[in-house]
């Protein structure tokens, strides 16, 4: 079978760690017998002019090898925060021709889509002009975002309702799908795994060692620095712990880089907490299993959520996790002997913050759980549902 993977979320030269689940997940498909993927992943043109972050689009190579993959790097237009309504249609102008062009030379079977908006519009479109079947798979805020916009809505309801099988990578997404108007019979609910080569467990005093890190306690963070993931309230209820005192050993690591950077960083002045709140910045993933090593707990408290991997990564390293109950979070962590569940303010937080460092936890247990849920599961999955694609010849609806 051959494949076509369309998505703009994918790993490049510029952003090696873009998108990584989508790779980890074909990769291990591409690995099947009889299995070949070609990957188109366009990235928005600009000019390879030094004007604001955006110039770095211009540094992505055109084609390259990622784990064995072919990966070309199209450019399509699109004019940044504004005309949302028009991405996906300028996405779908763009590349076409593209999509076409390499057709002619690799005569794939199917489109793997992913993140329905803008990406998944544009592929079932395409998919419609070539007349191959198209498999979209919702990743989280392609869905929970851009339905609450009024202009979009519509034009998620054509994507969900065009593709020949949808793929959630949680209940809740595929919930918040059947919302939309998609059929339950073409939803598959494929969570994501964990690389447990990679996120493997290290001795808690080899790993402080390793990463640096000061003794004492650690609460650790990972995530893109952004608004929904929370941190801020993270902040909050690490300042709210200290202040009931006893904790004096306590520090809390954020790893991590975005556009929300600087505002952590004047809410660490703001909250007096300078010293006991490290920002590291953006960690190689080959190095992650350290950090997630040396903590004594993760905390996770997003606003919202598709499935982070990170719940599954720091629990394949054996440390508990204590999340918000957003998305597919709740289910990512199934039992209380892993992790815990926590909402409500600063107090509130703080107070489960604290329970979860006193609690005795069987690391080699939240090892084993973590184990049970790899790339490789996931993988096979996927396949099945591509498989029933081509076999069943569906063409976009």
């Amino acid at each position: 079978m051959n494949v076509l993977v369309f998505t703009s979320l994918f790993p490049n030269n510029v952003w090696p760690h873009h998108g990584v689940f989508i790779k980890e997940r074909m990769t291990r498909v591409a690995a099947f017998p009889g299995m070949t993927f070609r990957v188109v992943a366009p990235v928005p043109y600009f000019p390879p002019l030094r004007l604001g972050s955006r110039w770095r689009f211009s540094q992505v190579r055109r084609r390259e090898t990622i784990e064995g993959l072919d990966v070309v790097h199209p450019r399509y237009f699109m004019i940044p925060k504004v005309a949302t309504r028009w991405h996906g249609s300028m996405m779908l102008r763009s590349l076409l021709p593209v999509v076409r062009e390499i057709g002619r030379g690799f005569h794939f079977d199917v489109i793997d889509a992913h993140y329905v908006y803008p990406d998944g519009f544009a592929a079932v479109e395409i998919g419609r002009a070539l007349g191959k079947p198209v498999v979209v798979s919702a990743r989280g805020s392609d869905i929970n975002v851009f339905r609450e916009i009024a202009s979009v809505r519509g034009l998620l309801e054509r994507t969900l309702a065009g593709a020949s099988a949808l793929i959630a990578v949680s209940d809740s997404l595929a919930n918040a799908m059947r919302d939309l108007g998609a059929e339950s019979g073409r939803i598959t609910v494929i969570p994501n795994g964990v690389d447990t080569r990679k996120f493997r467990p290290v001795p808690r005093d080899e790993a402080r060692a390793r990463t640096g890190l000061p003794p004492g306690r650690v609460i650790l963070g990972v995530g893109h620095l952004i608004e929904s993931k929370g941190f801020d309230r993270l902040l909050q209820a690490f300042r709210a712990l200290l202040n009931r005192g006893g904790h004096d050993d306590l520090r809390l690591v954020i790893v991590g880089e975005g556009v929300y950077r600087s505002e952590l960083e004047r809410m660490v002045g703001f909250l007096s907490l300078t010293g006991r709140v490290l920002l590291p910045g953006e960690i190689p993933h080959r190095e992650l299993h350290l950090w997630y090593s040396a903590a004594d707990l993760f905390c996770l408290f997003s606003r919202r959520e598709g499935w982070p991997n990170v719940v599954l990564e720091s629990m394949a390293c054996g440390t508990p996790v204590l999340a918000t109950p957003v998305g597919g979070v709740p289910e990512a962590i199934g039992t209380d002997s892993v992790g815990a569940l926590a909402d409500g303010d600063d107090a509130a937080l703080a107070g489960a913050i604290e329970a979860a460092l006193a609690r005795r936890w069987d690391r080699d247990s939240i090892t084993r759980y973590a184990a049970a849920h790899t790339w490789d599961h996931a993988a096979e999955s996927v396949r099945g549902v591509l498989e029933s694609v081509v076999t069943r010849g569906g063409a976009p609806a």
